[in-house]
């Protein structure tokens, strides 16, 4: 039995200790090897630390550390006997909430750092806004720096109240709040001594334990080709096979299924992966499909089934954020990537802006620059398969691409 795979997402404001707390996991789950400990130790010298620093664990490119910030998305990759970890740790200036957006995308967990001296701050608000829009399924809020506000429990309990009060104008169902400190150790791998009136889990406990199982959609078939295999040896001369990762729905050989766009219907002669032949195949695994019937698919095209078909269409509704320079041009013209097909498309109409702190909708300024998040309804010039977000992460997401420069300027979910 392969252990199972959590991708969580580190959010937060500007040193309110996201590497340290990343540093921690690593370090106390012992997923660290002693050449990347002593090089840390190292530093930590030269910048005349004390105690080792534990966020140069993660702050891995020299120029930022130097500068003490974190830029861009950094992946780490940690396990522990329960579980394999996919670390995106995003950094929390204002000014990367693109960066968010794409660390976040396929979290199962996000992890939002709050400092118990500041209490809930703007960026806290931008950043559960954001792992609400992208249907992050489960939210732990880390109130860190405990021992700079002496372990205190109403301290604690207030920060917990106010985040509280805000998050239930969100669309989020699962908040855990946990009391920490990344910098002492209190409550991420090991229970706090200091904290004894908590009586939840540590944070690596609830990381290990929670029910990510039902994730995924299981009930829609979504299966989005991106390959067609037709091995060039003669002893497989016959073999077309459809290779792809699993979207949605759990496919079994024998189903009958639809092909989007032609609407033909066959059956799943065999389902292939790497090790050989398997019954069945569920999200997220990649397989190859072969089929009964001698029907053509090439790339972007889908295998769905007959009674359950996503939505056919050239208009789409979605909410943007917004990731270039260059503001969103009202009519502009641009590439959009869907699942594995590629089409141009056209801004027909920006409906409000959102603000970010207030959740209101801001219908008079229509000018959508970085980092804003927008609703908006755009056409294509060929049909799209797609479902809504909500209920499919990876047929309800899109990017925009800039056609003149290549550039991916927005990624957005299908309302």
């Amino acid at each position: 039995m392969t252990s199972e795979l959590l991708r969580f997402t580190t959010a937060g404001s500007v040193d309110d200790g996201k590497s340290t707390l990343i540093g921690r996991l690593l370090y106390d789950s012992k997923s660290i090897f002693e050449d990347q400990l002593d090089a840390v130790k190292t530093a930590s010298e030269k910048q005349g630390d004390t105690e080792i620093n534990l966020a140069l664990l993660t702050d891995g490119l020299k120029a930022e550390r130097e500068q003490g910030i974190t830029i861009d998305v950094a992946y780490r990759y940690f396990s522990t006997p329960k579980r394999k970890f996919i670390i995106a740790d995003t950094p929390g200036h204002v000014q990367y909430t693109r960066n968010m957006v794409t660390g976040a995308s396929t979290a199962n967990v996000a992890l939002i750092l709050i400092d118990a001296r500041k209490g809930v701050l703007e960026q806290t608000r931008r950043h559960s806004i954001i792992s609400s829009l992208l249907q992050i399924p489960h939210l732990v809020i880390c109130i860190n720096k405990m021992d700079l506000v002496d372990y205190s429990q109403d301290v604690y309990e207030k920060i917990k109240e106010d985040y509280e009060e805000f998050a239930a104008k969100l669309d989020v169902h699962d908040v855990t709040f946990v009391p920490i400190s990344a910098l002492k150790g209190d409550n991420i791998v090991n229970r706090s001594e200091n904290m004894g009136w908590f009586e939840g889990t540590t944070l690596l406990y609830y990381l290990e334990n929670v029910h990510i199982g039902s994730d995924h959609n299981f009930i829609d078939i979504r299966f989005p080709v991106q390959h067609v295999v037709r091995p060039y040896n003669d002893e497989f001369h016959d073999y077309r096979g459809y290779a792809g990762r699993v979207a949605g729905g759990v496919i079994k050989k024998g189903d009958k299924v639809m092909l989007l766009p032609s609407g033909f219907t066959t059956t799943i002669a065999k389902i292939d992966t790497v090790d050989g032949e398997i019954p069945q195949a569920h999200p997220p695994m990649s397989v190859t499909i072969l089929l009964n019937a001698d029907l053509d698919l090439s790339r972007g095209e889908m295998i769905v089934r007959e009674n359950n078909k996503p939505d056919v269409t050239q208009d789409l509704d979605l909410m943007i954020c917004w990731f270039n320079q260059k503001p969103l041009h009202p009519r502009g013209k641009y590439t959009i990537m869907h699942t594995t097909n590629t089409a141009r498309c056209m801004i027909k109409k920006i409906q409000y802006k959102m603000d970010i702190n207030s959740l209101h909708r801001n219908l008079e300024d229509k000018q959508v620059g970085m980092n804003d998040i927008a609703r908006i309804q755009l056409r294509t010039t060929k049909p799209l398969f797609v479902d809504a977000y909500r209920k499919n992460r990876i047929t309800g997401s899109i990017i925009l691409i800039d056609e003149g420069t290549n550039e991916t300027v927005a990624a957005g979910m299908v309302i």
